[in-house]
């Protein structure tokens, strides 16, 4: 038997990392996946130490390169808003952070019960922008996977929970530890107060997917927020379906 957790985009909220991993905790694991986007967030620092603790592998995400490598800031507005925020979020990084992000990689394989691997990634198995959605067109799922087929594909990116068929795979995205989405943008952003994840088990070629959702003392995260001195702070902690 082979049971791996799945987390994914944790982006900087030990709060939601932390009730996440103590259920995990529970669950007698093999071993556990982390699908990128670890650090963007008002904990960065304390979430990096968390997951390098954890000594598993994880996924490079658009977030963690960009942590490395600032991009050119993007024209629409909210995605300047993000841009301006991380920015101060990366100030807190030093090189030794930085450092650790260089060990993510792009994809990883991920042995099943019977050998055959599951592959992980962030976005696709072409880039960790692309998003993958249920209503995504078979024609673009098909030009996202290119030649990397296996019977199971899991990626994260989009912070929403999505258990997919497409040809003969089976595609699971866990969602997002610390940013779920109830909302998708860019009309507008609603995050949901919870934290996602998901359990993965494998045995004699019967597969489990099990995708969970937990709750954390969101309240906390949202002042601890406001009180950073992070720029749109408001605006940020607005976004969530609490009021603080």
């Amino acid at each position: 038997m082979t049971r791996i957790g799945l987390i994914s985009d944790i982006h900087g909220n030990l709060f939601a990392l932390d009730a996440v991993l103590a259920e995990l905790e529970r669950e007698n694991l093999d071993g556990l996946i982390c699908l990128g986007d670890v650090a963007a967030g008002p904990q960065p620092r304390e979430t990096i130490a968390r997951v390098r603790d954890l000594d598993c592998p994880v996924v490079m995400g658009n977030w963690d390169a960009w942590f490395l490598d600032r991009p050119v800031s993007p024209q629409d507005e909210i995605g300047i808003l993000l841009h301006e925020i991380t920015a101060f979020w990366a100030e807190e990084l030093d090189e030794d952070d930085r450092a650790y992000i260089r060990t993510f990689v792009p994809r990883l394989a991920l042995p099943l019960d019977n050998g055959e691997p599951a592959v992980c990634f962030h976005g696709s198995p072409s880039s960790y922008d692309d998003f993958i959605f249920a209503t995504t067109p078979d024609d673009e799922l098909r030009r996202m996977f290119g030649d990397v087929r296996a019977p199971v594909m899991i990626g994260g990116h989009a912070h929403l929970q999505l258990l997919r068929r497409f040809e003969q795979v089976l595609f699971v995205n866990p969602g997002s530890v610390g940013l779920p989405f109830s909302d998708w943008w860019p009309d507008r952003v609603r995050i949901a107060p919870r934290a996602e994840y998901g359990l993965l088990v494998h045995e004699q070629g019967r597969l489990h997917i099990d995708l969970r959702r937990t709750t954390y003392d969101v309240d906390a995260l949202l002042r601890l927020a406001l009180a950073s001195g992070m720029p749109h702070a408001r605006w940020w902690v607005d976004c969530w379906e609490v009021k603080v």
